[in-house]
This record gives structure tokens, sequence and C-alpha cells, in this order.
């Protein structure tokens, strides 16, 4: 008897939870990560670009998302220790390992208009001139409505 009423009860608890897990299939389910890209002629800047201190640059990247976008960052940081990011898809000849002094840092976030599925990032930036010149990485990030996030980084190098 007592073997019934665990199968009964397992019975009636597992039907329980199934019932309690949503059938809705009509909600739309964005399983789609955002893109971005600098490959095109104005995206900005390109692998191994060299900026010079002083001189007031357009950063550009096109990001799209199949349903809609809500923010983007800019992030440039020292790349003085060689370290990579897993998304970088070419590197550039870099200068000697040192440590940092005065590195420039720069990393901003800025939100996307609602409804967009499609827009160019533009950020103008001066680079500062009391900064250590060497190698940099310039990282791109895009989230979408639903908080998928896709990312793109790109050696470059300050130079005087």
């Amino acid at each position: 008897m007592k073997f019934i009423s665990k199968y009964n009860y397992l019975s009636i608890l597992f039907v329980l939870i199934l019932a309690s897990c949503s059938g809705d299939d009509s909600a739309n389910k964005d399983e789609e990560k955002p893109t971005i890209s600098i490959n095109y002629t104005e995206g900005f800047p390109q692998a191994c670009t060299e900026l010079v201190k002083g001189e007031t640059y357009t950063f550009k990247a096109m990001v799209t998302d199949n349903l809609a976008l809500a923010a983007y960052s800019l992030d440039i940081h020292h790349n003085f220790d060689h370290h990579t990011h897993d998304d970088q898809e070419e590197t550039c000849d870099l200068g000697d390992v040192k440590t940092a002094v005065n590195p420039f840092i720069y990393v901003e976030n800025f939100t996307i208009e609602e409804g967009l599925t499609s827009y160019e990032i533009n950020i103008i930036l001066t680079i500062p001139d009391d900064i250590d010149t060497g190698d940099y990485h310039c990282a791109y990030s895009v989230t979408d409505l639903t908080g998928w996030q896709a990312r793109t980084s790109i050696d470059i190098k300050i130079i005087e």
C-alpha cells in the first residue's frame, strides 16, 4: 500500500510540474545575437591603425539586430602586456612589453533610440596629449533589447 501511495504522489507531482511549464509558443523568442562590424568604407579604426596624440577621430561601427537594438559601448585600453581578446580577427606587429605609466583608458556606454534594428555608431574622440604611446585595443560592443551582446576588438597604436 505504501508503494501505491508513493507512486500516486510521484505521479501527481510529475503532472503538476508539467502543468506549470509554459507551453506558449506564440511569444517571439530572440535567439539571435546582434552584429557589429567595422568592415566597411567608413568603419574606424581598422586593424593596425595608428592614432596620433592630440588628434581628433570619428570612431564608427555598424550594428544590426533582428528585433531591436538597445545599447553600445566603446572601450579603448592599453595592450602593453600583449593580451588578446577572443574575437580579434587580425593582430598587428606589437612593440615591446612595457609597464603603463599614464595609459589612455576610455570606456563609455550609450543607448540607442528605441525600435531601431540598424544603427551606425559615431563617436568623436580626441586622443589626449599626455598619455603613453604604444599598443592599444579598441573594443566595440552592442547589446540588443533582449540582452544578447556582440563585440569586436581591434589592435591599434597611439603614436606621437
